[in-house]
């Protein structure tokens, strides 16, 4: 499996910084619909992924659902750096899916930890099902 083919680069993925405020990940979400969007510090290193789940315990917390309230709060301080597995670039066909399976995308970084980009999981069904010899 080349990952690079099925990867879609961390250029056009979005991504959240830790340090944005927990108004702008929200808008972030809403806008593009996602239910998990990658989380990063000021270098570019993947510290996890922030979810709806993350969005929304941290309003039941607040107890607000005002948006101005939540430009005090960070990403940094609501995600969970255990969610969303990351892998190397050189991760094996077998760990890419067995990652797949369980999260709606697979995290790509480099050697130092940095984000290369995303595998969603509708890729890599694309993949096997190409890879598949077609029944005629």
């Amino acid at each position: 499996m080349n990952l690079a083919k099925l990867m879609i680069p961390k250029c056009s993925t979005v991504c959240l910084l830790k340090s944005s405020t927990v108004r702008q990940g929200l808008e972030l979400m809403r806008y593009h619909g996602y239910t998990a969007i990658p989380v990063l510090d000021e270098n570019g290193l993947y510290m996890g992924s922030v979810t709806e789940g993350d969005f929304l315990r941290h309003i039941l917390q607040v107890g607000s659902t005002d948006l101005k309230v939540h430009e005090r709060y960070l990403v940094g301080d609501i995600f969970r750096r255990d969610f969303c597995t990351a892998l190397p670039i050189n991760a094996s066909e077998e760990e890419v899916i067995s990652v797949a399976l369980n999260q709606n995308y697979v995290p790509i970084v480099d050697g130092r930890n940095c984000l290369s980009g995303i595998i969603t999981r509708k890729a890599v069904i694309e993949y096997l099902s190409e890879k598949q010899p077609s029944k005629v």
